[in-house]
């Protein structure tokens, strides 16, 4: 039978334009989509922002054969970009998404009211499960004490059961984002669940192995990737079809760029699943998640990773340490101020 969750879709919705965007009477919210993307979804949120009085604009694109900067070719950048610099909000419901295509970039680099929010690849079900069903004040708590704590930490080591064995030291000049859904306020918000950082890129060393998903190129994983990184560069593949499958993908684009590891992330959605879906995946409790290839100079000034594209891969139940202190043990939390935390989230 089919799940129509109206209901449920609406109240989340007006969490998502009353709660979290905080939109007000007149401004203008720009909803992206591709062809790929779930109409319902779409829909409910304009009906929501016009409820709180703003005035929705609904902008539909052909799906792109890429994501980010290898999404430029299918996209309209400069109509696209010229409305993105005249809006107040932007949410993206793109399954190809946007995050650091040029249409991105030039909103972001010129419209400094803009309040973007990433909601990639959203169907009914999560954004119920997420934005809805989420007690978001308790996991600002948890998250912004478990950010305080990794910012200050000056080596972290991670390791999961599949085989990570990465260590590197931290940049503290850079910017760690800890995404609670806030887009009241200019900038990138994210949707709730992880806290992403932007480690000394050339103190990476050891082994990532991907046991969740990658994506792009391979979705879900049957098999773990794993990728020897030495000095900030994956030097190294090995695994089955889907490694293979993974570094044909990042050779094609000749481009080094593409072998650096650029950010880390911890998930911390409680009510989040392992699907196939990156924006949910990376938020998996006690995961964490890697970025490669393309990062944006916002993220590491002046210049970021300039690269043709950019991937994410998922490491679960992983353990942690930050200086010499584990927080984190094969996914569950094992510090004991933050135990408390968690335990009010049904963690």
């Amino acid at each position: 039978m089919t799940k129509l969750y109206e209901f449920e879709l609406g109240k989340a919705t007006d969490i998502l334009m009353g709660d979290m965007f905080k939109l007000k009477e007149g401004e203008t919210i720009i909803i992206t989509a591709d062809t790929e993307s779930n109409e319902n979804v779409v829909n409910a949120a304009a009906r929501s922002a016009y409820s709180c009085g703003a005035k929705p604009m609904v902008i539909w694109t052909a799906t792109p054969n890429g994501v980010g900067k290898a999404a430029d070719p299918m996209l309209p950048v400069e109509a696209l970009s010229a409305a993105l610099c005249n809006a107040d909000a932007w949410v993206e419901f793109n399954n190809q998404w946007l995050l650091y295509s040029t249409p991105f970039e030039n909103a972001m680099a010129n419209n400094k009211k803009l309040r973007y929010l990433n909601l990639v690849g959203m169907d009914e079900d999560l954004l119920i499960r997420i934005i809805g069903k989420t007690d978001i004040d308790k996991l600002r708590v948890f998250m912004s004490r478990v950010t305080e704590m990794t910012h200050k930490a000056k080596n972290v080591k991670v390791t999961t059961p599949a085989g990570t064995q990465i260590e590197f030291e931290n940049e503290p000049s850079r910017k760690i984002y800890c995404d609670v859904g806030d887009a009241s306020v200019p900038g990138m918000a994210f949707l709730p669940g992880q806290i992403c950082w932007f480690p000394k890129f050339e103190t990476i060393n050891g082994t990532i192995v991907f046991d969740g998903s990658l994506t792009p190129p391979c979705g879900l994983l049957s098999e773990p990737v794993h990728v020897e990184i030495k000095d900030g560069v994956a030097v190294g593949f090995k695994g089955g079809r889907q490694a293979e499958e993974f570094k044909s993908w990042i050779e094609n684009f000749d481009d080094p760029n593409m072998f650096r590891p650029v950010h880390i992330s911890y998930g911390f959605g409680p009510n989040v699943k392992l699907t196939g879906n990156i924006v949910e995946d990376e938020r998996v409790w006690g995961c964490t998640q890697w970025g490669f290839g393309y990062l944006s100079p916002m993220d590491a000034p002046p210049e970021g990773i300039p690269a043709k594209s950019h991937c994410d891969g998922i490491c679960l139940n992983s353990s942690v340490w930050l200086d010499g202190k584990q927080i984190l043990n094969e996914g569950k939390i094992i510090d004991e101020e933050l135990m408390v935390l968690a335990h009010a989230l049904g963690k």
